[in-house]
């Protein structure tokens, strides 16, 4: 289950709970709506946790707050689904492919300023994928058909003419929200006697919005409860006196929002003002950056931060050894009015982009060494404010340049997380928005083609570097070389016997400039060509040995994983196949440390491949199993990628188990999860005796049985009231899932498991 690390503990909501939980029984899409600050998220989360057990591949959770692109949004719900794009194919078409016959409870929160971008998610969604319930959290309806809608009330605060003893105030959620909040600032805080008039009229005056409610709660720190109700009373006539056109509650929230930004320090009011230009997450060090400026010293952040804290003003987060702020999206977005209030927005905005240039360069300038796995963690949390930076950049007039040099950077990062696609289309923007001058031009296109090439869009690569071929200087080596090894890389795609002395050329070159890291994949490219596809494998041995020792000298792990497969690859064919497995095994042990990507689905392949050399052709079958879950996680196929060695080693394993043995193996490999496939493939864990029934949906398991009782498709159809085409998928995904081919297969392997 993948929710979100923030509190979701509530209070009351159980009749609301109720609602959500009876509406997604019935329905599969459901939105909640209401106002800013109602506990949407909060509602949505605690039942996205309650209910995720009963969903077979559970819950995941997606906050769309960070995107500024609604485009972007299928690529947002790959990466929180674990995909990465190799295909080349639309981020959503790689997201339906991989929803398609799961059992999973989808949450999109926060789709208002991306409604028609999540509207045509969704509808694609329900459209493809039977076995997905999704539920979402809006200020408005996402227009879809099927879509059932759930208002999010205020909580219940007591009447006017209701007591405010502490037991019967005690009875309304607005009243236990406050007194769970100010325990938490206040320890020992109870509702009394003397404070429950004081509360009451707190959460009276508040309507029972949630939000309001703890911004409020927090000024127990320094105010009793007669205090703020004091307060509240005097200025929140004041403050909704504000635009009429506006919903009483919405009035109401602002209104205690500006009560706060008041009650703040002119540090603390600068700080939250600037801060609102973040995306996602922040540290300290990129605050000092992007808050300083008049009334606020770079060492003045910390205790302007550590303000915001106290007042619920930003939330804290723990990522590893170190502290992240996050600031809830309502008051994210009352930031920016006020920021673009004070003439400052441009300028923020700029701040906050360079820092991000300042984060990337230093990335990319120490991406080969021992730094390199801190350097991913850290890229993959300021993924939102690197959108943010490229966005902003684009937008403003005058700085697409930025997106040039930024999105230049750090392709591996980009490629290995399955973000190539992405970062193509923010350099196609940027190329489209600058002039034919612009000196980091040459560049960009090189790197831009490179990501096509990843992709598989090989024309539109070579179109790219015949524009930069133009445009680079005739004594900029180091372009020249860049080129050549994208057209490498191509080649040894198209599996063009040119690949091999292209890479060398571009190699030779940047090692005469000391430039280790762009040696680093021609050497491979060189090596697995000539070792693979020319037989010479010494000469390739030799170019991926000198990668290798060039990636243990520096403490990196990418390029040596890397380097470890590609001699692995070499020995499994025409070498020897226990250093083979062995190098292998130290591949995969490297890839874990960075995180499953596209590498991992490789890996298992050769590795299949190598216990049918051995003669292990139960565990090959496995493996085969295994890597197969990968390969569709990143929109690739091994016919595709590693098409010789896997028809070989498949073909053989199939012929000594036969079907039936063959597809039992496979579904247990089918049916492990990523680390389970890990563990197994480093010897570590056995495999299950046969696919579990739970790596099957409901809906499947249902299907497997009718088919198991002899029904045809069409019979299946009319049984379940649902369409012959929609059992037809069905019935397909089962017997990939399980590796056969046959329905008398499912028949056998059901009956053996009821």
């Amino acid at each position: 289950m993948d929710l979100p690390r923030i509190d979701t503990s509530y209070v009351g909501r159980r009749r609301e709970a109720t609602e959500v939980r009876a509406a997604l029984a019935a329905g599969r899409l459901v939105t909640l709506t209401g106002p800013g600050g109602v506990g949407k998220t909060r509602l949505a989360t605690a039942v996205a946790a309650r209910l995720a057990p009963g969903f077979g591949d559970g819950a995941v959770f997606v906050d769309l707050t960070e995107l500024r692109d609604g485009a972007l949004l299928p690529d947002l719900v790959a990466t929180r689904l674990g995909l990465h794009n190799r295909s080349g194919r639309p981020a959503l078409r790689l997201v339906l492919d991989h929803l398609r016959g799961r059992a999973l409870l989808l949450v999109l929160d926060n789709c208002e300023h991306v409604v028609d971008e999540a509207a045509a998610f969704a509808a694609a969604v329900l459209a493809e994928c039977d076995g997905v319930t999704m539920l979402g959290t809006s200020r408005q309806s996402l227009g879809v058909a099927g879509e059932r809608l759930l208002r999010v009330p205020s909580l219940a605060v007591p009447a006017e003419d209701v007591a405010s003893s502490p037991a019967e105030s005690a009875r309304y959620d607005a009243v236990r929200l406050f007194v769970d909040r100010a325990a938490a600032i206040v320890p020992g805080f109870e509702l009394t006697a003397g404070n429950a008039p004081a509360v009451v009229r707190i959460c009276r005056h508040l309507d029972g919005l949630p939000l309001a409610i703890e911004l409020a709660a927090a000024r127990l720190r320094s105010l009793s409860p007669r205090q703020v109700a004091d307060r509240l009373t005097r200025h929140l006539p004041l403050l909704t006196a504000g635009p009429r056109t506006a919903p009483e509650r919405q009035r109401t929230l602002r209104a205690t929002i500006d009560w706060s930004f008041s009650l703040c320090s002119p540090a603390e009011q600068a700080v939250w003002l600037r801060a609102s230009v973040f995306a996602g997450t922040f540290d300290l060090a990129a605050a000092e950056h992007v808050c300083a400026g008049p009334g606020v010293a770079p060492e003045g952040v910390l205790d302007a931060v550590d303000g915001l804290l106290d007042k619920s003003v930003l939330v804290r987060e723990d990522h590893g050894d170190g502290v992240r702020y996050r600031m809830l999206e309502t008051l994210r977005e009352r930031g920016q009015e006020l920021l673009e209030g004070t003439g400052e927005r441009r300028l923020v905005s700029a701040r906050h982009r360079d820092w991000i240039d300042r984060l990337t360069a230093s990335a990319d300038a120490n991406w080969v060494g021992p730094e390199q796995l801190s350097w991913i963690d850290r890229l993959r949390v300021e993924q939102a404010n690197v959108r943010a930076a490229l966005e902003w950049s684009l937008t403003e007039p005058g700085e697409a340049g930025a997106v040039l040099r930024i999105a230049s950077r750090l392709d591996e990062y980009w490629t290995f997380f399955g973000h190539s696609l992405e970062c193509r289309q923010w350099l196609d923007r940027a190329l489209a928005a600058t002039s034919s001058d612009h000196p980091d031009r040459p560049r960009a296109l090189a790197m831009c083609a490179l990501h096509a090439v990843w992709h598989l869009d090989l024309d539109a690569a070579m179109r790219r570097l015949a524009e930069a071929a133009e445009l680079a200087e005739p004594r900029d080596e180091l372009l020249h070389a860049l080129t050549s090894y994208v057209r490498a890389l191509a080649a040894q795609i198209s599996t063009d016997a040119g690949a091999a002395d292209l890479a060398a050329e571009a190699a030779a070159v940047f090692r005469a400039h000391g430039d280790v890291r762009r040696e680093l994949h021609p050497l491979w490219i060189f090596g697995v060509s000539t070792g693979y596809r020319k037989g010479d494998i010494a000469e390739g041995r030799r170019a991926l040995r000198r990668m290798l020792e060039l990636c243990e000298a520096r403490g990196e792990t990418r390029y040596r994983a890397m380097a470890q497969f590609g001699l692995a690859y070499l020995e499994v064919e025409r070498g020897d196949v226990e250093l083979s497995e062995r190098l292998a095994r130290e591949s995969l042990r490297n890839l874990m440390q960075i995180g499953a990507g596209s590498g991992t689905a490789y890996l298992l392949d050769s590795l299949a491949w190598i216990a049918d050399r051995k003669g292990e052709h139960v565990r090959a079958a496995t493996l085969f199993g295994a890597a197969a879950t990968l390969w569709r996680a990143i929109g690739s196929a091994p016919e595709i990628a590693v098409s010789g060695p896997h028809r070989a080693h498949r073909t053989s394993t199939l012929a000594v188990l036969g079907e039936e043995r063959f597809g039992r193996a496979f579904a247990a490999g089918r049916a492990m999860s990523g680390a389970e496939a890990a563990r197994f493939a480093l010897g570590e864990a056995a495999p299950a005796a046969g696919a579990r029934p739970g790596s099957l949906t409901g809906r499947q398991w249902q299907v497997a049985g009718l088919v198991a009782e002899g029904l045809s498709n069409r019979d299946i159809a009319d049984k379940l009231v649902i369409s012959q085409r929609t059992v037809d998928t069905h019935v397909q995904h089962i017997l990939d899932k399980l590796g056969f081919r046959k329905r008398a297969q499912i028949a056998t392997w059901f009956t053996e498991r009821r």
